[in-house]
């Protein structure tokens, strides 16, 4: 097993931006492609690394960070839908250890007594596509993806071709809420799905690689017709908004669920203890293979609604719900090459391009190797024979080498020592610290590495960042080679370009004078954008949208942050400080964010572009909560609440935590036994709060 203690902080970032990055790119695959690279196993192995890395070092951990996010972006052929409450993940178990160690915590949380027994709700992880199904007085009204947990995909038209969903709720017993948002996962069984391939390949179409592939396309179709002609399915097994939840326990809505009409997995059930849970996930597993949908896993949720209104969420999942994976399936194919990627970080990653292998369903056709130690460490070549585990362990997708079937003519892999793009020297720097080689190697070409500009360039008008329709990865690299875009600040200065150019845009291949006046109006129409999705755009290290959305939040204008960590503030330090004691911004990001707005190259970059590009000051939401935008500071041990669902409450009030007490800090909340915080809380004439004042606070009391 890796030990990701003992790299060194810088070692340790520059894997978790590979990592970060790596698992991005998947998620686009999987949530807007439906067309995933990688298997369930290999992306969840890559995500327990992640968190693996996190927790040896914490403050690594921010709210752009995949461990903190859920899915990706929608894609663009559909409405947008806000959902109202978001859609998110699970966090995830592999042994029955893991499940044992999530009661504990659940236990921890609300503080129960060894004697309080905790029911759990057990249920089939199905494989499909998430979908939320808005009910309003009774009636269907609106369908959506997940999308990135916040902003779904409108499907309204295609969910109402599924014979499982009903138009219209009924019950006998009770009546139905005003509000409801059943949700649950799209499937396709897998006789179907045969049935769909064998049609697919008479015809010469595309043939799916699984049935969750197959339910996802056949789900996201802009015709309807052809989602009508395949046979999906749906199974309820949770909710959102709801203007009344009509139970007490996750089991008695799901019994709802089945009186108004909709499929509940006939497998579910109430379990009175984690090790009947335990019981529950072998007696599933035994069953899988004679059932006609895809299963990955189990599910298990804390039965009791109102201790799951207690636990409540953090970051990507909910605190009362896990999924036990199943076990890692292995294959084994020939590694044909090693590529070398270069990224705009200048960052060389190896890529083992893979002989296309089918692991559980899946077609596997590479693999990341990380870097060239982890090629070294293992002896890896091309031309191998390799071992592909879909992992549900911090174990290297590439498993092993089998050396008995190693070529004769072959040769261990020389990792380049200079760029493949640019030529320019690829070195690995030494670790001032512990004197280490840092485990990537970089190109040195900075901004003549055409591949280290064009990323730069990409990520600038991604989706979350600028978000210019028409100016996609394909064009930014063909005005590049051009030399018509090398900045950011030639994307707003490009139309000008053209007019005094004697090669017109429009006489490139692919455009006309329609596409090139949609691509300047487009341009134009992202003159106006707001602060934190400039801040994201400008691809600063670390800062992702989570902290560019904090950085917005916190100095409300650009002018504010360039004047803040300008050379001129004889107070840098004193606002280096204060930009560590934001929760969630650790020192990395403050490094990251110091350096960049106080280079003269990037205050010059700055400069033309706001002299291109209107940058909105940000305004928080209206927020009826009297603690929302608040500084908190919990102290002392708290007796009417945990530590965490204090925190947790708080948050989701929309209250700023910290650890630390300032000048700026609103409340203390001081439990028993307060010290030094709560000194200086006294001495700086923060308001101090007892607990009971505290809930009476943020309850309206």
């Amino acid at each position: 097993m890796e030990d990701l203690t003992s790299l060194s902080l810088e070692e340790a970032e520059k894997l978790h931006k590979a990592l970060s990055k790596e698992i991005e790119q998947h998620n686009a695959a999987y949530y807007q492609k439906d067309d995933p690279e990688i298997s369930d196993a290999e992306y969840d192995a890559l995500m327990i690394r992640l968190k693996k890395l996190e927790e040896a070092h914490p403050d690594l951990i921010t709210q752009e960070s995949p461990t903190q996010k859920v899915g990706a972006a929608p894609s663009r052929g559909f409405g947008k839908v806000q959902h109202k409450m978001p859609m998110l993940s699970l966090d995830n178990a592999f042994s029955s250890d893991d499940l044992r160690e999530f009661e504990r915590r659940v236990r921890r949380f609300l503080g129960l007594k060894p004697d309080e027994d905790v029911s759990f709700f057990a249920e089939p992880k199905i494989d499909g596509l998430s979908a939320s199904l808005r009910y309003e007085n009774g009636r269907f009204v609106q369908g959506a993806t997940r999308g990135d947990g916040r902003e779904g995909e409108d499907i309204t038209d295609n969910l109402k071709t599924i014979a499982d969903i009903p138009d219209e709720l009924s019950s006998e017993s009770e009546l139905v809420p005003d509000v409801f948002e059943v949700r649950g996962e799209v499937y396709m069984p897998i006789s179907d799905f045969q049935t769909l391939n064998e049609t697919q390949a008479e015809k010469g179409a595309k043939v799916f690689a699984n049935p969750r592939n197959a339910a996802a396309g056949s789900l996201r179709q802009l015709d309807v017709k052809i989602t009508a002609s395949r046979n999906l399915r749906f199974f309820a097994y949770a909710w959102g908004d709801a203007s009344e939840i009509p139970g007490l326990t996750q089991s008695e809505v799901l019994a709802r669920f089945r009186d108004w009409g909709f499929s509940v997995n006939s497998l579910s059930n109430v379990c009175s203890n984690m090790e009947e849970a335990i019981d529950a996930y072998r007696k599933i597993e035994e069953l899988r293979a004679s059932l006609d949908y895809d299963i990955d896993g189990v599910v298990f949720k804390v039965n009791r609604l109102d201790w799951q209104e207690r636990l409540g969420f953090v970051s990507r999942s909910p605190r009362w719900a896990i999924a036990h994976k199943f076990p890692a399936e292995q294959a084994t194919t020939i590694l044909r090459e090693i590529e070398i990627q270069v990224g705009r970080t200048g960052a060389l990653t190896p890529v083992a391009r893979l002989e296309p292998v089918t692991v559980g369903g899946v077609v596997v056709s590479n693999a990341t190797l990380h870097n060239e130690d982890e090629i070294q460490r293992k002896d890896i070549r091309e031309g191998d024979t390799v071992v592909i585990q879909r992992a549900g362990d911090v174990i290297p997708q590439i498993v092993e080498v089998v050396l008995d079937k190693r070529p004769e003519e072959s040769k261990p892999y020389e990792f380049p020592t200079s760029c493949p793009v640019c030529g320019s020297h690829a070195v690995r720097e030494k670790n001032p610290t512990s004197g280490k080689d840092d485990a990537v190697r970089r190109c040195t070409g900075g901004l003549v590495c055409s591949a280290q500009a064009v990323e730069r360039l990409k990520h600038f008008v991604s989706r979350n960042a600028f978000d210019i329709d028409g100016l996609g990865a394909k064009q930014i690299e063909l005005f590049y080679n051009k030399d018509l875009v090398k900045t950011p600040v030639d994307i707003f200065r490009l139309e000008e370009k053209d007019k005094n150019s004697l090669t017109r845009i429009r006489n490139f291949e692919g455009f006309g004078e329609k596409a090139v006046t949609n691509l300047f109006n487009a341009i134009n129409d992202r003159r106006q954008i707001e602060l934190d999705r400039f801040v994201y755009a400008l691809g600063i290290r670390h800062v992702g949208q989570g902290n560019a959305r904090l950085l917005a939040k916190n100095y409300l204008s650009i002018d504010a942050l360039l004047e803040t960590f300008g050379p001129d503030n004889p107070d840098i330090g004193k606002a280096y400080v204060e930009l560590l004691e934001i929760d969630g911004i650790g020192a990395a990001v403050a490094d990251a964010v110091k350096e960049f707005f106080s280079e003269q190259h990037n205050r010059d970059l700055l400069k033309d572009l706001t002299s291109e590009v209107d940058v909105m000051a940000f305004e928080a939401p209206d927020d009826d909560s009297p603690v929302s935008g608040k500084t908190v500071v919990f102290t002392g041990s708290l007796e009417l609440m945990t530590r965490s669902e204090a925190k947790a409450k708080a948050e989701n009030l929309g209250a700023k935590v910290s650890g630390s007490v300032s000048a700026k800090t609103d409340y203390v909340v001081a439990g028993a036994k307060a010290g030094s915080k709560l000194a200086k809380a006294e001495s700086l004439g923060v308001q101090v709060l007892s607990e009971q004042e505290w809930l009476d606070l943020i309850s309206g009391g």
